[in-house]
């Protein structure tokens, strides 16, 4: 499931080869989206909120408690949590049905993931916080960088933060302290993945970075263009990118090297789920 601008939803049934169009009831930018128990989750501008509970086939929204951008949403423990502008934070206990507000420790969020029973969110200024309660409770961990961190992603007991000037973070105790990795690029990463054992982080100007040793070194991937990518997820062996100018990319290879695929909603693309 891809989404992006003007609220353009798109879905794949044959592992991201071929993508139609989804019917969307709203008409603003869609962030982020994430899957669970059967149902996906994409959220927005506005604090717009949508939901599909037949495998991305139709949407419908969903009442939110906010206002403002969500940026990003997550999915663990029968819990969704989607995070956001002005430091919100918000989660859904019955499948995204319906959402509440929860007090956050900090004033904004760009990217948000779940492992290990707990909910890891990352923002501006190297900020990161952690939550141990479903999301109910949030506390502060300590970053080593103070650049902007776009996205955080989950694999093999290790976190991986990755941001502006090609930072890249990783964890092994949940999120709880974090060391700097050596990176492969200086440009902003927006999005990372992971799946068969490998991390894949995506970002500006095509650069496409991969780990086999859970994040502790990186090395280049093939791109097929310079566009910017913003996200990126792993399902059924095949990891898919997408970002500006239409694009859509995947990789067979465990991310040593992506082909484009057609995106028929001709609008820009910020977030991918499966």
């Amino acid at each position: 499931m891809v989404v992006g601008n003007q609220g353009s939803i798109a879905r794949s049934t044959d592992n991201g080869s071929s993508f139609n169009n989804a019917t969307s009831p709203i008409t603003n930018i869609l962030y982020g989206v994430t899957h669970g128990n059967n149902t996906f989750v994409a959220v927005g501008n506005n604090g717009n909120i949508v939901r599909s509970t037949d495998n991305g086939s139709t949407f419908n929204t969903v009442t939110s408690p906010i206002a403002n951008t969500l940026e990003d949403v997550g999915f663990g423990n029968n819990t969704f949590v989607a995070v956001g502008n002005n430091g919100n934070i918000v989660r859904s206990t019955d499948n995204g049905s319906t959402f509440n507000t929860v007090t956050s420790p900090t004033s904004a969020y760009r990217g948000v993931t779940f492992g290990n029973n707990t909910f890891v969110a990352v923002t501006y200024y190297g900020k990161i916080v952690r939550s141990t309660g479903n999301g109910t409770t949030w506390d502060n961990a300590t970053s080593p960088t103070a650049n902007t961190l776009e996205d955080v992603g989950f694999g093999n007991n290790t976190f991986v933060a990755v941001g502006n000037d090609g930072n890249i973070l990783r964890s092994t105790d949940d999120g709880i302290t974090w060391d700097n990795a050596t990176s492969r690029t200086a440009n902003t990463l927006k999005g990372v993945g992971f799946g068969n054992n490998t991390f894949v982080a995506v970002g500006s100007s095509g650069n496409i970075v991969k780990s086999t040793d859970n994040g502790i070194t990186w090395d280049n991937a093939t791109t097929p263009n310079t566009k910017d990518y913003r996200g990126i997820a792993f399902g059924n062996n095949t990891f898919v990118a997408v970002g500006s100018g239409k694009t859509i990319i995947i990789s067979t290879d465990n991310g040593s090297s992506f082909n484009t695929v057609t995106n028929p909603t001709t609008k820009n693309l910020w977030a991918v789920g499966f």
